[in-house]
């Protein structure tokens, strides 16, 4: 991988968060990191997002809002 841009960022992320990106990528993406203060805030963003959302227990969820949300990924189409 050379030097990741913004949108690379966000597509890596979760393979960063994950600890299974190789050595070589992880020092490039944290060198971005450094560099880039909207990319560093959004990865603080996912790791408070699954720091609360671990916390979440099934019927803490509106029924309501869950519906919206499946399908919202139902229709989500690649």
């Amino acid at each position: 991988m050379s030097d990741p841009r913004c949108t690379e960022i966000v597509e890596l992320v979760t393979e960063y968060l994950d600890d299974t990106m190789p050595v070589e990528d992880r020092e490039r993406f944290e060198r971005h990191l450094a560099f880039c203060t909207e990319c560093d805030i959004y990865l603080d963003q996912m790791r408070d997002t699954i720091a609360f959302t671990g916390t979440l227990a099934a019927d803490d969820v509106d029924p309501t809002a869950l519906d919206r949300l499946m399908a919202a990924f139902r229709d989500y189409s690649r």
